[in-house]
């Protein structure tokens, strides 16, 4: 006997003394065999002495199949545990057995013969469950190779060397170190291709990690690769599908390891040398728990520090809500109201609340804040804080406290809103800012009290910045009368700030070729097809009445030229030359979800990834920007869709452009749309908010499915079809009381073949969205919730 050898039986007879039973553990099970909860010594060994599998405590008389890192010493509690059939029903110390029936599938029966867990196979073969030396637990076929079941497609909280994280899996952390049951957290690919960290708790769930305020490339990471793969290798190193890799610290050497989300929400590597060591942190994702959202709840704050460690604190005026689980959060000790006189505000320095913002306005002060949050019964505080980057501050409203963390280094203060005479302190600083609120982002100061000395110097300076001006404008009109410049690009329009470059006429003019080639048009302008001087393929539309003077475009078009989202046309560029008002935008190669729809291109799955892109877009629209910028002309014409079928959403913000005096936070006084995916508030004259483009979203997804227009729905009047004039109508009349109503409206040549739960969800979504009663539509952030939900595995 080789030295190995010796070596590997003597390890196997350690463990079955430490165990202090005589018997031999089990290599596999098979048919007709049982694994008892009773009989300690029931467990299954991998060949190399690794790991083991079998029934293990996870509290008082409480236990669950698991496959845990073999350790002679361990007590149950201790077991490093992999993987678990049955977290969430734990079951009896008593007549539970794991049984390999003869019908060829696997199953978990607790003390009352209930079917607790149960691997779902079949097979008339024999078989054997095995565990191999990489931990992975495989139902196999004795003859051959074929695997019927495998604990590595259905990981818990960890994952081992070369078992492959996929679009089909995904980890869900414990609750904490001790309670093995489902956590809030999750690790997975989202509906971007993208592999990240989100939270799912009681109330609300958002993603973390990546951080979600930057867009994939800015951390690296690629959406354009839809396989979704992940997985850590024996050495170390981290390879996955969107372009995220990683070396652990020890690299390069094979160890035991494992990765792991931890119930703190953040994913680590552990190492070890050797079941004698204690493992050790090779990486994690990021550093500092407090950015792992709800981390302590609603309505709370977390702080950090290395001495202490994590640490989380009710805000003033807040308790717990169960003393026992921060999760829970914390509840107001006092009642909210309305009355603006009866509110106070408690400024918490350098605590920030992530998300949940009504209002976002850069260039605000103070007192412009407070006014905005105290208007606002929904609103609990406002956040006002320093933009470094920028140089100027900002003001957040909330309308939920989620996500609360202290640190030093944020510039910032959240203002919480009070009852007055509460016990709690006032107000401790002055107002750091004396900038106002300003939708176009233009500063302004506030005057002071007089000072007759500045007033002397003012005096002086503006004197000389007198004789200065008449200098620069006699350069400034030669320069003029020789380059043709525009009052705009003399007035610090610089091409750089705005991200794009201005071009003249004449060129889109010769791009265009005399404006020959129109590939669309709508009631904001006609766009043309055209090449541009370095070889690019454009999309240039040529606005009609633009009002504006040249200044005021320009500012317009820079606040919509540095909006950024994936599903967002991207404008190159601009033309504003006397009465010429023109964008240049990204050329589209597969036209508008209208010629597609029309041309019977699209499959369901297209359709249902193109509603979902657009409801993401919307929301990134209403809820993420400005809150002026609403569309107000959702049709599939002004969806067009890329080389590989991506939807980008165009003209957003053209009401602007057409005539900025019309449009305010609440209303718009001018019809704007297109007949049939208008909503009711156009025609009765009602307030005009988001939900426009939220029931012209419902218009499009139905649409979508019917392969029917707006304006022509059916119904059956003696037995044929009948136009009744209204796609909203016959889609209702069909889902009424009908079992049968999906197949009846799904557009004829999507055919058979589509997922019915999906296209239900869809139509469903859609019918939400077209209610006439405009405060019953969804939001476009929940829209996107709903279908995300359940479009998932598409």
């Amino acid at each position: 006997m080789n030295n190995m050898d010796f070596s590997f039986t003597l390890f196997l007879l350690v463990l079955a003394f430490s165990f202090k039973s005589s018997s031999s553990f089990l290599s596999s099970l098979r048919k007709g065999s049982s694994i008892s909860v009773e009989n300690p010594q029931d467990q299954i060994i991998s060949q190399n002495g690794m790991f083991s599998a079998g029934f293990t405590s996870i509290g008082e008389n409480s236990y669950s199949f698991a496959i845990w890192f073999t350790e002679p010493t361990s007590l149950d509690l201790n077991k490093t545990i992999i993987w678990m059939a049955n977290r969430d029903q734990p079951v009896n110390g008593k007549r539970t057995k794991l049984s390999l029936l003869n019908t060829g599938n696997i199953v978990l029966l607790d003390v009352s013969l209930n079917n607790v867990w149960s691997s779902n196979t079949a097979s008339l073969k024999p078989l054997e469950l095995h565990l191999k030396n990489d931990g992975n637990l495989v139902l196999r076929e004795l003859q051959g190779i074929n695997i019927l079941w495998q604990s590595f497609d259905s990981p818990t909280d960890t994952l081992l060397p070369g078992q492959p994280l996929t679009r089909y899996t995904k980890l869900v952390s414990s609750i904490s170190e001790s309670n093995h049951s489902s956590g809030f957290y999750m690790f997975f690919f989202d509906d971007e291709n993208i592999l990240g960290l989100h939270y799912d708790g009681r109330d609300v769930s958002s993603s973390y990690w990546p951080s979600p305020w930057l867009l994939s490339w800015d951390v690296g990471r690629s959406n354009f690769n839809s396989s979704r793969n992940a997985v850590l290798d024996s050495f170390g190193s981290f390879h996955s599908s969107d372009n995220f890799t990683f070396s652990t610290s020890d690299y390069g050497t094979v160890l035991q390891r494992m990765m792991k989300l931890d119930s703190d929400g953040v994913v680590r590597v552990y190492s070890r040398t050797n079941v004698s060591q204690n493992w050790y942190v090779s990486w994690q994702a990021f550093t500092g728990t407090c950015l792992v959202h709800g981390i302590c709840g609603a309505n709370s704050t977390c702080s950090y520090s290395p001495k202490i460690g994590r640490k989380c604190s009710c805000i003033p005026g807040y308790r717990m809500n169960n003393p026992n689980d921060w999760s829970y959060g914390c509840e107001p000790m006092f009642d909210f109201t309305c009355n603006k006189s009866e509110s106070t505000f408690l400024e918490i320095k350098n605590v920030e609340f992530y998300g949940y913002d009504f209002h976002y306005i850069e260039i605000c002060n103070y007192s412009a804040c407070l006014d905005l949050c105290i208007q606002d019964c929904n609103c609990k505080a406002f956040q006002h804080s320093y933009w470094e980057k920028k140089g100027l501050y900002r003001c957040f409203t909330k309308t939920q406290l989620q996500n609360g963390r202290f640190y030093p280094s944020f510039k910032g203060s959240t203002y919480l809103r009070l009852p007055k005479g509460s016990t709690f302190s006032k107000r401790e600083s002055s107002d750091p800012s004396d900038d106002i609120c300003s939708e176009k982002l233009q500063r302004v100061y506030v005057k002071e009290s007089e000072n007759h000395f500045v007033k002397f110097f003012l005096w002086f300076a503006t004197a000389i910045g007198a004789l200065e001006t008449v200098f620069i404008f006699s350069v400034w009109c030669s320069l003029f009368r020789s380059r043709q410049k525009t009052y705009a690009d003399q007035h610090g329009y610089h091409l750089a700030e705005l991200g794009f470059r201005k071009y003249s006429y004449l060129e889109l003019k010769k791009a265009t070729k005399g404006f020959s080639q129109e590939i669309g048009r709508g009631g904001g302008g006609v766009v043309y097809k055209g090449i541009l001087s370095d070889g690019r393929h454009a999309a240039i539309k040529r606005l009609y009445n633009a009002q504006q003077g040249e200044g005021e475009f320009l500012a317009e078009v820079g606040i919509i030229g540095r909006l950024n989202h994936m599903n967002l046309i991207e404008m190159w560029g601009y033309c504003a030359e006397g009465k010429y008002r023109l964008l240049v935008y990204e050329y589209m190669e597969n036209g508008s979800l209208a010629e597609n729809l029309s041309a019977n291109k699209l499959d369901w799955s297209k359709r249902y990834k193109i509603a979902l892109s657009i409801g993401r877009v919307l929301a990134y629209l209403h809820e993420e920007c400005l809150e002026w910028i609403l569309h107000c002309d959702i049709k599939p014409q002004n969806i067009l869709l890329d080389s590989n079928f991506e939807p980008k959403l165009a003209d957003f913000g053209l009401s602007k452009l057409q005539n900025r005096n019309n449009l305010n936070n609440s209303s718009v006084s001018m019809i704007r749309g297109t007949r049939g995916y208008m909503a009711p508030e156009w025609i009765f004259n009602l307030p005009i908010t988001s939900k426009v483009d939220v029931y012209s979203y419902g218009i499009v997804v139905l649409e979508m499915i019917t392969g029917k227009s707006p304006t022509t729905g059916f119904k059956i009047v003696n037995g044929e079809e009948e136009s009744d004039g209204r796609l909203v109508t016959w889609v209702r009349e069909k889902r009424g009381g009908n079992i049968s109503w999906l197949e009846e409206i799904v557009d004829s040549q999507i055919g058979l073949n589509y997922d019915k739960s999906k296209m239900e969800i869809m139509a469903k979504v859609a019918l939400d969205c077209v209610v006439d009663d405009r405060d019953s539509r969804p939001t476009m952030s929940r829209v996107v919730e709903m279908l995300q939900y359940h479009g998932s595995d598409i």
